[in-house]
């Protein structure tokens, strides 16, 4: 299999139909060897990080742009300046491998075009990327509305700072199930395991633990017994703020795949009852794997979190957990295909859906229970202001501190990607007065 070719056709189906690349790549993968597919995996991620960079390049190497059913040999063309300006692999090898590519994508005639324009590249790339450095989309490699709510919400220099720590590859982060072992019995685990190459956060995130280097789940200590989970440290947060406590009848709304609905079960087995729900029944098949992974029980329902009144009929919960949809514009560094698969137009819709939940939401929460909302986005629309508009507008809501560390009771924690080396999340804190 030439791997070029392969990753050409994946970033048609991402970029061109629309499909996630969490979806597209493993499907690509399945019949690979690990070099190979870890190959695969670092061109398809690399390409579309960078995409209008080379879409730019493309643009300007070519008299016409490829369409139709030839749409797959641009993004082979996009692999090989990928591969030439950000990787160590040779030149002659780069180009040599993605001119066979067309071969494999069933267009052989196109050989020589592939082979011209790459070696045109070679020749012309200091001066294009002279040219890519004096627009912002193309510099920072962000869609252009993306870039001016960055800019409008951060700042010039912050913005820019988020969108190169955007562009870096996200570390992968370890949840410790408390139930088996302290967080320092299993880094002794994994230094027996020759994994010692790790970081803990402070006491705020008890369970977390940061590898350097990322690993197959499988090499991790105890992993199919449900020792260890991988979650990124700010995800992990979730649980911690919920806070819940013995006896608790609880609500994860929007759980798939379900790792905050497991941590919280870690932290506080002794629950009334755990109700995982989420829109999408596909999905809610991965929460219940990581309940059986991990030997823990939950009421599973498939339903929609604004309409809660067609899935529940029980008495109102202690908490909740609202982890509600988002532009998930913090986990672009994990996700890079979000940024080209999210519009502009979309963030209006998003708020209006958050608004719904929300409301919905807390007509199921007791009198002093507390409502946990948290997004994957650094948009003020879904956050901050989102969080700003409900209370205005909910005569028995109170922002409360999320923890001794975090006690900010006017706007939440906005968490930007990579502080502390952790994904962008938003976190604010509600309790039901009356």
């Amino acid at each position: 299999m030439n791997v070029r070719a392969l990753a050409a056709q994946v970033l048609n189906q991402v970029v061109e139909q629309g499909q996630s690349l969490s979806q597209a790549l493993p499907a690509a993968q399945k019949d690979l060897n690990p070099k190979d597919k870890a190959l695969l995996q670092m061109l398809c991620y690399g390409v579309l990080r960078t995409l209008p960079r080379l879409d730019f390049f493309c643009r300007s190497l070519m008299q016409k742009p490829l369409k139709g059913k030839q749409r797959a040999m641009h993004f082979l063309i996009l692999v090989g300046f990928y591969q030439l300006l950000y990787t160590r692999i040779p030149s002659h090898a780069a180009v040599g491998e993605t001119v066979n590519g067309a071969k494999a994508l069933k267009k052989p005639a196109l050989k020589g075009m592939v082979n011209g324009v790459l070696r045109s590249f070679l020749r012309e790339q200091e001066a294009l990327l002279e040219k890519a450095e004096q627009q912002d989309a193309l510099k920072y490699c962000h869609p252009s509305w993306l870039v001016k709510r960055l800019q409008s919400a951060y700042g010039n220099e912050k913005a820019a700072t988020i969108m190169d720590n955007n562009n870096q590859q996200a570390p992968m982060w370890l949840r410790v199930n408390v139930i088996h072992h302290s967080r320092e019995a299993y880094k002794t685990l994994l230094d027996d395991a020759e994994l010692s190459n790790f970081t803990a956060l402070d006491d705020e995130n008890k369970n977390a633990l940061r590898l350097e280097k990322a690993t197959d789940v499988y090499k991790l200590p105890g992993f199919t017994e449900g020792w260890v989970s991988v979650q990124d440290g700010a995800a992990q947060l979730a649980a911690h703020y919920l806070d819940a406590q013995q006896g608790d009848l609880i609500l994860d709304a929007c759980a798939a795949p379900g790792g905050k609905t497991v941590h919280t079960l870690e932290l506080q087995p002794q629950l009334k009852q755990m109700v995982a729900v989420d829109a999408d029944d596909k999905r809610l098949v991965r929460v219940q794997e990581n309940l059986d992974r991990l030997k823990l029980q939950a009421t599973v329902i498939h339903g929609d979190a604004s309409k809660p009144d067609e899935w529940w009929q029980g008495e109102l919960f202690d908490r909740i957990l609202c982890d509600a949809p988002c532009s998930a514009t913090g986990v672009i560094r994990r996700h890079p295909d979000i940024r080209w698969l999210r519009r502009d137009s979309d963030i209006a819709e998003l708020v209006k859906l958050q608004k719904s939940i929300l409301n919905a939401l807390w007509a199921k929460l007791k009198p002093g229970g507390i409502l946990l909302y948290a997004t994957c986005s650094i948009l003020p629309d879904e956050n901050e202001l989102q969080i700003k508009n409900f209370l205005e507008n909910t005569a028995d809501a109170t922002l409360i501190a999320l923890s001794e560390q975090h006690n900010d009771t006017t706007k939440g924690r906005q968490l930007l990607p990579n502080e502390d080396a952790m994904d962008g999340f938003y976190y604010a804190k509600l309790q039901k007065t009356g």
